[in-house]
C-alpha cells in the first residue's frame, strides 16, 4: 500500500540520497517550483545527497545551464545524471554503429560534441562517430523531434518506415513519451521510438526506467564517497521514474501533481487516496510513497 506523505522532510533520516526527476517535479519547463527547491535544499542540509536524474537527451552540462536559466540554485543538488549521458556511452561503444543518422532538434547538437568528464576519456579511445544521411547509416540516434512545439510522431512516419526497411537500430536518448511545458504537452524521443517499434523496428533505451542510467548514477554517486547508499527515487512518471526505481530495488516517491495531476481529485497538493489506489492498482505498480507536489 502506497503511503501518502506531507513533505520530503517526513522521511528525514531514512535515506542517504535521492534520485530526483526534473520536469514535473522540480520545474515545469518554464520556471522552478520554489517548494521543490526548498525540499531538496532541506534534504541536503541533513546530510543527504541529491542526484538529479533526468531523461533529458542532452549531456549534463547542457541541463545544468538550463537549470540555471529556470532559477534552480546549485545548492539544491549535488550531481546531475542524464539519459543523454548514458546514451552517449551507448553511442560511443558502437551500439548502433559508427555511421549514424540523427533525428533531433538543433538544441540537441551538443549530444555529439559535449561529453562529461567520465565519458570524454572513453570517447578519446573510440573510433569517431560520423553523422550521415539515413540511406548511408548503420543506425539512428534519436534525441527528440526536430520541432517539438509543432510536430508529432506522425510527421516522421516516412523516415521511420525507411529506417525499419533498412534494418537500422535506433538509439533513443530519452525514453519519455511526453512532457508538459507549462500548459502545453510536447512529444519526446520516446514517442518516436515507440512508433518505430510499433512498425517492427528495434529501439535501444538508456534512460529511465532502463538500467544504464541507474548504473551511471550509482557510479557517479560512489565517486563522492557515498557507497551502499539507501536511495529514494522521486518522480511523476509512473512508467519511467517509478517503474525504474522499483526495477532497481529502490524505494520510490510518486509525485501525483505532475503528468497525472488531473487524475486524483481537485486538490493537486492532496491526492485522493481512493482514486490513487485505484489508479495504481490498474497500473499494477505500488510506489512506496506519494505526495501531490514535491515539497
Amino acid at each position: 500500500m502506497t503511503q501518502i506523505i506531507r513533505a520530503l522532510a517526513d522521511l528525514t533520516g531514512r535515506y542517504d540520497a535521492v534520485f530526483c526527476d526534473l520536469w514535473g517535479c522540480l520545474h515545469n519547463g518554464k520556471a522552478a517550483y520554489p517548494a521543490a527547491v526548498a525540499a531538496l535544499q532541506g534534504f541536503r542540509a541533513t546530510g543527504g545527497k541529491v542526484v538529479l536524474l533526468t531523461n533529458a537527451p542532452r549531456p549534463k552540462s547542457s541541463v545544468i545551464d538550463q537549470l540555471d536559466g529556470l532559477g534552480v540554485p546549485r545548492d539544491a543538488y549535488d550531481l546531475v545524471v542524464t539519459s543523454g549521458d548514458a546514451a552517449q556511452m551507448g553511442m560511443l561503444s558502437g551500439a548502433v554503429g559508427r555511421r549514424v543518422h540523427h533525428i533531433g532538434a538543433p538544441k540537441d547538437e551538443v549530444f555529439f560534441t559535449d561529453f562529461a568528464e567520465d565519458l570524454a576519456a572513453y570517447a578519446a579511445t573510440q573510433p569517431p562517430i560520423t553523422r550521415v544521411p539515413l540511406q548511408e547509416a548503420e543506425g539512428i540516434v534519436c534525441t527528440g523531434l526536430r520541432d517539438d512545439l509543432t510536430e508529432t510522431p506522425e510527421d516522421y512516419r516516412a523516415s521511420l518506415l525507411l529506417g525499419k526497411t533498412l534494418g537500422l537500430p535506433m538509439l533513443c536518448a530519452n525514453p519519455d513519451i511526453v512532457v508538459d511545458m507549462g500548459d502545453k504537452r510536447l512529444y519526446c524521443a520516446g514517442a518516436l521510438a515507440k512508433a518505430y517499434e510499433d512498425m517492427g523496428g528495434t529501439a535501444l533505451y538508456f534512460g529511465k526506467p532502463h538500467p544504464p542510467i541507474y548504473d551511471l548514477a550509482r557510479r557517479r554517486l560512489a565517486q563522492t564517497g557515498l557507497t551502499d547508499a539507501q536511495i529514494l527515487c522521486i518522480g511523476d512518471g509512473i512508467f519511467t521514474d517509478i517503474q525504474g526505481g522499483i526495477g532497481e530495488g529502490l524505494d520510490t516517491l510518486f509525485i501525483t501533481g505532475g503528468l497525472e495531476a488531473d487524475r486524483f481529485g481537485p486538490d493537486v497538493e492532496n491526492p485522493d487516496p481512493a482514486r490513487l489506489d485505484a489508479w495504481l492498482g490498474a497500473k499494477e505498480l505500488s510506489p512506496t510513497f506519494a505526495m501531490g507536489r514535491l515539497r
